[in-house]
């Protein structure tokens, strides 16, 4: 070896790289107003192919050379240019094929038309040919006629062609033309045909199968011989249009004959309501609601009387109908006596917050001997039922408080059997037990008297049995029918004495029910539950409940989901006097609902959209009355007592007032004082009111906040009087129907006194912040010291900083004076308000 190849490798000074496959390049653009921008461009190379001299597609494969190299834009174009060169030599390539498919085609056609033609030729010489033979056998007497007559030569078919430059172009494409090969070839045929060579026959009916089909050449030539069809798009056209003629004239009947509708109306109905109902337009009857001189819109309502003059109007006929006929076989009649079965009583505490209920209720929880220990039943819905011996039941209402039982009965939901009413020992008769008292008399319902916390050396039972003779109870020991009981929910004594007197009660009330019918019930409470949605806890009255039942529940109706008990356990079905929780509910109702199973869907739907109606068109829902109602009523021969509720300052004006007005009456009427005590109204107060149709009498009182609201929402009729003279008058004046207010109290607002100053010579000034409405400086003011009336007067001085002003809204600080009174503190509060003389009216 020579000694360069025993150099040791080494490594160059360049770097070590691979070569670029992309040649990169920069290029200026240029934009408007001057401004340019380098942009950054690569070149890839891409293969190149190109359509050969064979016709087929090939690689091209050209190194470029050194001095063929261009800069890098002039590439770019030069590639672009390429490429289009490419697309159009593929597409030049494309339209040659076609070209060549579309000649071999019509080569083709053109030769399958010239072998049809040939044999239609042949068929019309052998026809001759036959026919001449006939009459030669048949005219041999005819021979020197037929002498004399020159012989007839047969003649050939000819076939006329035509020249390419007297061929219409429009007609025949060029590639169809004859050609003088063509010619020549069908001359041959021609000839051979009158020789007597035989020729391919057509096959039988041929003819005939072919004779519906379009060809090519029989569509270019107009061949009249082809038959088309119609196609069946133009089949669909055809039908479509007979269909609308049909139409068209339908509608013109209908039009030229007026349709006479038997239009159904109850009391009330809107206009536009009549107007489907009549199939007219809206616009026409509210004109003639116009000529009758009555200015409506659609969406008002006018009555039956007023829809049947525009019916007749119109030509219709109209057929009247109550609206609470959809009402009707609602609520099945009276079970039979032979399918009634007994039923468990229901029972609710009731009593003072104080004595005891909480502790009497969980004593009898552990009472329960399917329980097997003290607290064994979770209370999961607001009702339960409590085990005996002898496969007996008892079902307690957990609504303890007199105010959701006067709810329930204000909703016309009695579903109370027995009143528990507890009382402690060591405390005696409270204000909370005096009112249990009196709504349980009111419910007509039997009361059993709980004697709680005999354990406690204090306890007086004796004490309690004289304090319930002042409030008409008569207990059993004094000779009277109440039953009393002496109990201790903490030592658990007596607790089975109670049971039993329960269930002696309600043996005595005979409860029985039909299990075997539709089930009816009264919803005790409702809710909405996450995941479950509106649930309600029912009682179930009679009838059975079941999975699956479609129901209707006041102004909301729905399926039956699952029951639940109240020990939270799904059940298939629920007898009488059973509390369980109903799922499906459309909606959330109201306590005290009924709860009735209906047959469909349909019909509870149509049930609960006419009570949403009723519902939203009743301006006094809940049922409450005012002095102008019971006025009415009385006059109409409807009401012989008139419930009245007394609140008073104290205890004397009650008793004053209650006897004063229980001497009123006249040989119809009567007043009936069902509830009268000492202090503000509240809400209890009103509750009682709207389930005894009563009316509040309020003397020197004012109600409280929340009774305000309730009594505004319910429409209860709350009087204020500081003289007893006026309370007997305005009651005389109802009995006596000669009611004549002379002046109506408008409300105006409320002010609280912040702060008292003492300013010379004007006295004591009241600091204010009105808390509600406005006060007005001329208007009559009350001031309420703990809610009761202590001045009634008028406002001397109403100014807001130093300048006197005419009223004060509701959120501002203003400085009230007195007319001639000086007894005011802080607290107390001002109510203002407005004497409006408005006319008699009831």
């Amino acid at each position: 070896m020579s000694n360069e190849a025993k150099k040791p490798l080494t490594l160059g000074r360049g770097k070590l790289e691979l070569k670029m496959t992309v040649e990169t390049g920069q290029v200026r653009q240029s934009f408007s107003h001057g401004r340019s921008k380098v942009v950054q461009v690569e070149r890839k190379r891409k293969r190149q192919f190109e359509i050969g001299a064979d016709g087929k597609v090939q690689e091209v494969k050209v190194k470029p050379t050194a001095a063929a190299k261009k800069p890098i834009a002039e590439e770019a174009a030069d590639t672009v240019q390429r490429k289009l060169s490419e697309e159009e030599k593929a597409h030049r390539l494309k339209v040659l094929q076609d070209a060549k498919r579309g000649e071999e085609a019509e080569r083709l056609e053109e030769e399958e038309r010239r072998v049809i033609e040939e044999v239609r030729q042949a068929g019309v010489a052998e026809e001759t040919r036959s026919g001449a033979a006939i009459e030669q056998g048949q005219g041999e007497s005819d021979a020197g006629k037929s002498s004399a007559e020159p012989p007839k030569e047969e003649v050939a078919p000819v076939v006329t062609v035509i020249p390419d430059a007297e061929r219409p172009a429009a007609r025949v494409p060029a590639s169809r033309r004859v050609t003088e090969d063509e010619e020549s070839e069908s001359l041959k045929t021609a000839k051979k045909s009158k020789t007597g060579h035989k020729q391919p026959a057509a096959k039988k009916g041929d003819q005939r199968r072919r004779s519906g089909k379009l060809t090519i050449s029989a569509a270019l030539e107009g061949d009249d011989r082809v038959d088309r069809g119609r196609s069946v798009a133009a089949l669909k056209r055809a039908q479509e249009k007979e269909r609308r003629k049909q139409t068209q004239q339908q509608k013109a009947s209908m039009s030229s004959e007026k349709i006479i509708r038997e239009v159904i109306v109850p009391e009330n109905i809107t206009v536009q309501e009549f107007s489907n109902r009549m199939a007219e337009r809206s616009g026409n009857v509210v004109k003639t609601l116009m000529k009758l001189g009555i200015m409506a819109t659609i969406n008002e309502v006018i009555d039956a009387d007023t829809a049947e003059l525009v019916a007749q109007e119109f030509g219709h006929k109209i057929k009247r109908v109550a609206e609470d006929d959809v009402l009707e076989g609602l609520s099945a009649g009276p079970d039979d006596e032979n399918a009634t079965a007994e039923r468990p009583p229901v029972v609710t505490v009731m009593g003072h917050v104080d004595h005891g209920k909480t502790s009497l209720l969980d004593a009898l929880r552990a009472s329960d001997v399917a329980s097997g220990e003290a607290g064994g039943i979770t209370q999961h819905i607001g009702a339960y039922q409590v085990r005996l011996d002898g496969n007996r039941q008892i079902t307690f209402l957990d609504t303890p408080g007199h105010e959701a039982f006067t709810s329930m009965r204000a909703r016309g939901a009695k579903v109370t059997d027995i009143v528990v009413l507890v009382v402690a020992a060591d405390d005696g008769i409270m204000p909370q037990t005096i009112e249990a008292i009196k709504h349980a008399k009111a419910a007509e319902v039997p009361m059993i008297v709980a004697i709680n916390k005999m354990d406690k050396p204090e306890a007086s039972p004796d004490r309690v049995r004289q304090e319930l003779l002042s409030h008409e109870v008569v207990v059993e020991e004094m000779g009277g029918e109440t039953l009393t009981v002496e109990v201790s929910a903490t030592e658990g004594t007596n607790l089975d004495k109670l049971l039993e007197a329960i269930h002696l009660q309600s043996e005595l009330l005979d409860l029985k029910a039909n299990p075997d019918r539709a089930a009816e019930a009264v919803v005790v409470e409702a809710k909405m539950e996450k995941g479950k949605g509106s649930v309600a806890t029912v009682l179930v009255q009679r009838g059975t409940l079941q999975v699956g039942d479609i129901f209707v529940s006041g102004s909301e109706w729905g399926r039956v989901r699952a029951l639940v008990n109240d020990q939270n356990k799904q059940i298939k079905s629920a007898l009488p006097s059973a509390p369980v929780e109903v799922l499906g509910f459309s909606g959330t109702p109201h306590a005290g609902d009924d709860f009735i199973v209906v047959d469909d869907e349909a019909r509870a739907r149509e049930v609960a959209d006419f009570r949403i109606r009723k519902s939203r068109d009743s301006v006094a829902a809940s049922g409450a009355s005012t002095m102008e109602q019971m006025f009415a009523k009385i006059q109409a021969g409807q009401n012989e007592d008139m419930p009245v509720v007394i609140k008073a300052d104290v205890q004397g004006s009650v008793e004053a007032l209650t006897g004063t007005l229980e001497k009123i009456g006249t040989e119809n009427a009567h007043v009936k004082v069902i509830h009268g005590a000492v202090g503000p109204i509240n809400e209890s107060d009103i509750t009682l009111a709207i389930a005894s149709k009563a009316v509040i009498i309020g003397f020197n009182v004012r109600a409280n906040s929340q009774a305000r609201e309730l009594a505004k929402r319910d429409s209860v009729d709350v009087r204020y009087y500081s003289i007893i003279y006026n309370v007997a008058d305005d009651i005389k004046a109802v009995l006596s129907g000669r009611l004549a207010p002379r002046y109506r109290e408008n409300f105006l607002g409320y002010a609280e006194i912040r702060e008292v100053f003492m300013v010379s010579k004007v006295g004591k000034i009241a600091g204010c912040m009105v808390t509600e409405g406005q006060i007005k400086r001329g208007s009559k003011v009350r001031l309420l010291r703990d809610d009761v009336v202590i001045h009634e007067g008028d406002l001397s001085q109403l100014k807001r900083f130093k300048d006197d002003v005419k009223d004060v809204r509701e959120g501002t600080e203003c400085g009230a004076a007195f007319a001639n009174y000086q007894d005011i503190q802080v607290k107390d509060r001002i109510e203002c308000f407005e004497l409006e003389e408005v006319a008699t009216e009831l």
